[in-house]
């Protein structure tokens, strides 16, 4: 089956997660990426993780038999990453505190995430995708 993808930034990401969740129970995974944004004059993300995760993140969605969503929320640059203020950092909710972050949203929460460090192990991301 097709992954499903939407992009948001912190200005965007109201109106997309409302839309995410609106949808969520069509799929039998939701997920949420938080990634560094896109550095212009490298074209690559300033997140050294990031660079590395993703590839394997979308590989490993990519290959799944059922219906997956992922929503990759955008944090910014490094500078409005590292204030100790960002939105998804004190949102109860996310409670975010490095990326790149895989969390497995269900039922209204997070049901298991994959921080930084682990984000790229393939073992992980199978488990967190199938729920187990």
């Amino acid at each position: 089956m097709p992954m499903k993808t939407m992009d948001a930034t912190v200005a965007t990401f109201d109106g997309v997660f409302e839309k995410f969740r609106s949808e969520a129970h069509k799929n039998k995974a939701n997920l949420i990426l938080f990634l560094a944004d896109i550095d212009p004059s490298t074209s690559l993300s300033w997140c050294p993780d990031c660079v590395r995760a993703e590839p394997v993140i979308y590989k490993k969605l990519e290959a799944s038999p059922d219906d997956v969503a992922l929503l990759r929320a955008y944090v910014g640059d490094r500078p409005t990453w590292r204030n100790p203020q960002h939105p998804w950092r004190v949102d109860s909710r996310f409670k975010l505190k490095g990326v790149p972050t895989l969390v497995r949203w269900e039922d209204e929460t997070i049901n298991g995430r994959l921080e930084d460090h682990e984000a790229h192990l393939e073992h992980k991301i199978d488990a967190l995708v199938t729920g187990k």
